[in-house]
């Protein structure tokens, strides 16, 4: 889907000597320009994966609502996202990337703005829904627009920056959002993006080339994307609902087996369709295929641990929301610090043992919450150390996953893989939340503290069966290259 070339340079950039050197550092100028403005765009639209989390309890006040019902707040959003990606992968490869980048940036701060508007929770679930559709634009067009100005030798380098920029976005959101919450409102949590979107927009027009896949046409096929959104839809709505339902009642069992039949056919359809949603040859790359399976893993138990942990000190420590937003900022703060570190270490070690060693670390964090945090507030002995691995753990993993799921791929394929290894990471999101309301026991927000350990217990093993699997030895021995 990227041409494997260099874009070309304009002609301003070229020196009139056309001294070779002075050609080189305007051509390095630009791409890190374009990379500054692609992870920009990835981290704002990754950004809003998790900073409505902190202000979960507040909306459902201020619109009096439910948990069950403000998890769709979060899922409307994770599913369309996810289930957009890789159509907008190829609409970018045919109508331009640049284009589709702008359009994106600019639909999304007008989403934006109506979520901050939104007068009820319908009206909120809606937009950030159709927030999704632009947000989807943004990201295979923001890394086809990086990798094109990227020789091969250091796209791996342009990939980790990428990655890492969005990884910090979704550990560092809570934080912000916490901020606009407690010293303006909730809805500016929305509204900020409006800002950023116009600064992205302004330097977009001006620095960004055009490029297209000359042989790209059509859309992928509308069947398989509404698949992918509707089988997680029917799950989520299952397990959100299961508590408060009952797991007989009938709605909860046609959602579950809804969603069960609705696999095969997706299956069925993507080995059909003229242009599939979903390049399935792509998985017989098996270090595509596992890693793809560990960020679902990870990423479920990553977006259901960092809502349950906010929501753990609001309703049991009875934080208020800034306090407990710091008390967790402990943990985003490791993973900027690390994040782009982690992408150079996997180079060099591999990228299976550095995962390895975050799913173990994120498990320990997990169980360290499982068996020390009670009722009795006790940040520094009982809460610190764990968010430190955790965050420790989260560091390691999600950057390095982002690198790893398009490194063995051929260049022309590295945005759609990208985009699906995107995509694997919402729908993890998708299965965190609702995991997380479902394990909570009600649709009421406040349990005891013993919902919350059988949540970190559930959290510590999906975390650590993300190791697992992209750890596993592959047949015909261990060799050093396949540990990378």
């Amino acid at each position: 889907m990227i041409n494997a070339e260099r874009a070309p340079v304009e002609e301003s950039s070229i020196r009139p000597d056309g001294d070779p050197r002075a050609e080189a550092s305007a051509d390095n100028r630009r791409a890190r320009w374009v990379l500054a403005l692609g992870s920009l765009g990835a981290f704002v639209v990754f950004l809003d994966t998790t900073i409505v989390n902190i202000a979960f309890e507040t909306i459902s006040h201020s619109f009096h609502t439910t948990a069950g019902h403000l998890a769709w707040v979060l899922n409307a959003y994770s599913l369309v996202f996810a289930a957009m990606l890789i159509p907008a992968g190829r609409v970018a490869d045919r109508y331009g990337r640049k284009n589709i980048f702008i359009v994106g940036i600019a639909g999304f701060a007008l989403m934006s703005a109506l979520c901050g508007l939104a007068p009820s929770a319908g009206v909120l679930i809606t937009a950030r829904a159709l927030q999704a559709v632009f947000a989807a634009l943004v990201v295979p067009s923001s890394l086809a627009l990086v990798l094109h100005e990227f020789p091969v030798a250091r796209r791996h380098v342009a990939i980790g920056v990428w990655g890492a920029m969005a990884a910090a976005a979704a550990a560092v959101g809570p934080t912000l959002g916490a901020l606009l919450t407690e010293y303006a409102s909730w809805r500016w949590i929305f509204l900020v993006n409006v800002p950023i979107a116009a600064v992205i927009v302004a330097f977009g027009r001006r620095l960004l080339h055009e490029s297209r896949d000359p042989q790209a046409s059509g859309v992928p096929d509308p069947l398989g994307a509404l698949l992918v959104a509707v089988i997680p839809a029917l799950l989520s709505f299952s397990l959100i609902e299961g508590p408060s339902r009952g797991w007989s009642d009938t709605w909860v069992v046609v959602g579950f087996a809804g969603a069960a039949l609705a696999l095969p056919v997706f299956l069925w359809r993507t080995s059909k369709a003229a242009r599939p949603v979903m390049d399935l040859t792509l998985f017989k790359e098996r270090q595509f295929r596992d890693i793809n399976v560990a960020t679902l893993l990870f990423s479920t138990a990553f977006f259901g641990l960092l809502l349950a942990n906010l929501i753990f000190l609001q309703t049991e420590w009875h934080y208020s929301v800034l306090r407990a937003a710091l008390a967790s900022s402990a943990g985003p703060i490791v993973v900027t610090v690390i994040a782009r570190s982690t992408t150079k270490l996997a180079t060099v070690v591999g990228h299976r043992r550095v995962l390895l060693a975050g799913a173990v670390t994120w498990a320990l964090g997990c169980l360290g919450f499982a068996l020390f945090v009670d009722a009795s507030p006790h940040w520094v002995t009982h809460w610190l150390p764990w968010t430190l691995l955790t965050g420790v753990g989260i560091g390691l993993t999600l950057p390095v996953q982002s690198g790893a799921a398009v490194a063995k791929l051929p260049p022309a394929q590295f945005a759609i893989g990208s985009a699906i290894n995107s995509s694997f990471r919402q729908l993890g999101a998708v299965l965190g939340v609702s995991i997380f309301v479902a394990l909570l026991g009600t649709s009421e927000l406040g349990p005891d503290v013993g919902n919350f350990r059988n949540i970190w217990w559930v959290f510590a093993a999906l975390g650590l069966a993300a190791g697992i699997v992209q750890a596993l030895p592959r047949p015909g021995g261990r060799t050093r290259s396949s540990a990378h």
